[in-house]
């Protein structure tokens, strides 16, 4: 399956059921237990009666988060129908070679695949694997996207460090947030492997859906040099997406990656990998050993 490059843009209060609260109080030292009071109705009833739900000596770090939640819901409104967030993305044909992924029938995606496994026995997993192999002359499909925020964003609150963080922790949930609307109107409706799907709110960001899509820079995926590929898949320039040499995206509040359908695909950490690996993937991505290794460091 084939579909062109699309550009979406969500406004903001469209993502708001979609943000992952538990990261967006953990950037903040919270722990996931405090993240529920997104969950809770804002009248003060509510509020005070999930407060009075934790012991005595929490309470003075859940009425922190409660606040913290409710400047960032004020924050919320207040940036609503003055910025949008983007969205881009593109199905291509695809099929495996190895650890390689062939796209559109021109492009090399290279891949590296875990050397190390927690529990004996388990497979030596790379995202190519949730791919048909090309041996077998029958076409699969992968996506690919990037998401990010209006970059005048960035710019907002200079001077005042704590909404400046604060807008800079709520832009960063919004790139993912939109990420994960995306990724659910491909699966539903453009890709449509999923037609059928009702998650709650809850099960969408618990991931129970078939399929993933795994980011760059994430475990699965952890060179961030792949964003100059993906650059030239999409051309990420198109919702104001810029790298830099290392293959950092600007705006920083952005998120690209691949998209799979296969009913058992997962997510892992490649973990890390021998130098015959190293060497092996620099050849795969045209590139020396030294000019790989900086983007793999944590892998080696």
């Amino acid at each position: 399956m084939q579909v062109d490059i699309t550009v979406k843009e969500f406004e903001i209060h469209d993502l708001a059921e979609y943000i992952n609260w538990i990261y967006f109080f953990h950037a903040w030292g919270f722990q996931p237990k405090y993240s529920a009071i997104a969950d809770i109705h804002g009248c003060d009833s509510c509020r005070a009666m999930w407060l009075a739900s934790f012991p005595q000596e929490d309470r003075s770090k859940a009425a922190e988060a409660m606040q913290l939640h409710k400047e960032t819901v004020r924050m919320i409104n207040s940036l609503d129908g003055k910025f949008k967030v983007y969205a881009i993305y593109r199905l291509m044909d695809a099929n495996s070679d190895g650890d390689n992924l062939l796209l559109d029938g021109n492009v090399v995606f290279p891949l590296l695949r875990q050397q190390t496994n927690i529990r004996p026995g388990d497979p030596f997993l790379c995202l190519s694997d949730f791919v048909r192999p090309y041996s077998t002359g029958i076409k699969d499909t992968v996506g690919c996207f990037a998401t990010t925020i209006d970059p005048k964003m960035e710019e907002l609150f200079v001077g005042d460090d704590y909404d400046m963080m604060l807008c800079k922790t709520l832009a960063e949930r919004l790139a993912e947030a939109a990420a994960e609307r995306i990724h659910e109107i491909i699966r539903k409706e453009v890709w449509a492997y999923a037609p059928d799907e009702h998650l709650t709110k809850h099960g969408l960001l618990r991931e129970d859906y078939c399929g993933i899509r795994p980011a760059v820079g994430y475990p699965s995926l952890p060179d961030m040099s792949v964003n100059f590929l993906l650059d030239e898949i999409l051309d990420l320039g198109r919702i104001g997406i810029s790298l830099t040499d290392n293959g950092m995206m600007c705006p920083h509040a952005s998120v690209s990656g691949l998209m799979f359908s296969h009913p058992q695909s997962r997510y892992f950490s490649v973990g890390k990998i021998d130098d015959e690996q190293l060497a092996d993937y620099a050849r795969r991505r045209g590139k020396s050993i030294d000019e790989i290794r900086p983007f793999l460091s944590v892998n080696l």
